[in-house]
């Protein structure tokens, strides 16, 4: 005879566990203590099996039976409801430890496993850091389109539309990690392309005209600042590498006999050795700054500890002291100047100053092929670069630039 409600409250504790008996196999074990709980007893592989339901009243006698028809569901595909069981709880348990959090922490992990730049990585993780109060505790199986858009929103409200956008762009590398170690299945911030608001590109100010160029140059000579940010600013235009790389840049990767900066692989955007021929201009104002620094590791370290180095901003600060506004010179637009008047003076191989400029090459193709250094040009040419500064320092005429053609030799 089936059971009810009546008959389960009715039910008193013995002795010993006994059963009230349901339809179907379906069980309540009432046991001395007074704990009641529901089984389901079946057979499997030839075999008496019993599938742990729950305790009542937590699981009704309604909720009982409805977990027996799904039990004995599976059993008819031939799946056996205890392995079924115990497989979903440890899938429930990986997805629950499986958050937004560990996997970005194991991504930023990857990261720095794969030498990424500690600058590069410290800025991914700022912007992971921008998601974790509304992602960070919940599973990535989860977290869908429109919960990664709120927090993109919110970031958008405030006018930080670059910040989101990249911020999309990073969410995203943390969910096609998790896809490729299998923890999760999809990415949805693929579903919220032109959800956004997309930022006016904004490109670095830089003086590109040969007599400006001169006069910033004289502005330099003349900055009463610390002789470390005047060095800097000069060598930024002598050199023109990446502000952070000068920036940060250490007396043992300077070889001032032979002339050659050799930044480590570690320390160059592009991942691999970087050397740049020295001129002998270069050579001079490194010389100097040795007996001013030259006890520590650090080329240009901070005022306040020679542990770190000088910030970009210092060096965006000093341009701002000599007169020039954000939208007309910052230290990463030297290299722009270099770029522009190199290319147009038409004295250079192109790929000589891209090379000298560090770029990586888009194509392919073209990458494969282009993998010499074109040293003993770029040793002439930054030589070249460093007397046309002097000719522009003194206010001289500037070289008469081709118009077409193919670049001389």
């Amino acid at each position: 005879m089936p059971l009810s409600d009546i008959a389960i409250r009715n039910a008193k504790p013995q002795d010993k566990p006994h059963k009230l008996t349901d339809a179907g196999g379906l069980y309540l074990l009432v046991n001395p203590t007074g704990s009641r709980l529901w089984y389901w007893k079946y057979r499997y592989g030839g075999k008496e099996k019993k599938l742990a339901i729950g305790p009542y009243p937590v699981v009704t006698l309604a909720k009982a039976r409805e977990a027996r028809d799904a039990a004995r569901g599976l059993l008819i595909e031939g799946i056996d409801p205890s392995t079924h069981k115990r497989d979903a709880r440890r899938e429930a348990a990986l997805v629950a430890a499986n958050t937004f959090a560990v996997l970005a922490d194991e991504y930023l992990d990857k990261m720095r496993r794969e030498g990424k730049a500690k600058s590069t990585v410290g800025k991914v993780e700022w912007l992971l850091g921008l998601a974790r109060g509304e992602l960070g505790d919940r599973p990535m199986t989860e977290i869908r389109a429109p919960d990664v858009l709120v927090v993109l929103q919110r970031i958008e409200a405030k006018g930080n539309h670059e910040t989101a956008v990249r911020l999309r762009a990073t969410v995203g590398a943390v969910f096609r990690y998790a896809i490729a170690t299998a923890r999760a299945e999809t990415d949805p911030t693929q579903a919220l392309h032109g959800a956004l608001v997309r930022p006016q590109v904004k490109h670095r100010a830089a003086v590109t005209d040969a007599k400006d160029l001169g006069a910033l140059l004289r502005a330099i000579d003349d900055f009463d600042g610390q002789a470390t940010t005047k060095t800097a600013l000069r060598l930024l235009a002598i050199l023109f590498p990446r502000p952070g790389e000068l920036r940060m840049a250490e007396w043992s990767e300077f070889d001032l006999a032979k002339a050659v900066w050799t930044i480590p692989a570690h320390r160059a955007k592009i991942r691999r050795e970087h050397r740049i021929p020295l001129p002998h201009q270069a050579v001079a104002e490194l010389e100097t700054l040795r007996a001013i620094t030259g006890g520590g590791r650090l080329v240009f370290p901070s005022v306040r500890t020679v542990l770190r180095p000088i910030s970009e901003n210092t060096l965006n600060a000093a341009l701002r002291r000599l007169g020039y506004a954000k939208d007309e010179a910052t230290s990463h637009g030297f290299r722009a100047t270099a770029s522009t008047l190199l290319n147009e003076c038409g004295k250079w191989n192109p790929d000589a100053i891209e090379r000298q400029l560090a770029h990586v090459e888009k194509n392919a193709v073209r990458r494969a092929y282009a993998r010499g250094e074109h040293w003993d040009e770029r040793v002439k040419m930054m030589q070249w670069w460093s007397d046309h500064l002097d000719t522009l320092r003194k206010g001289a005429e500037v070289v008469e630039f081709r118009t077409s053609g193919r670049p001389g030799r």
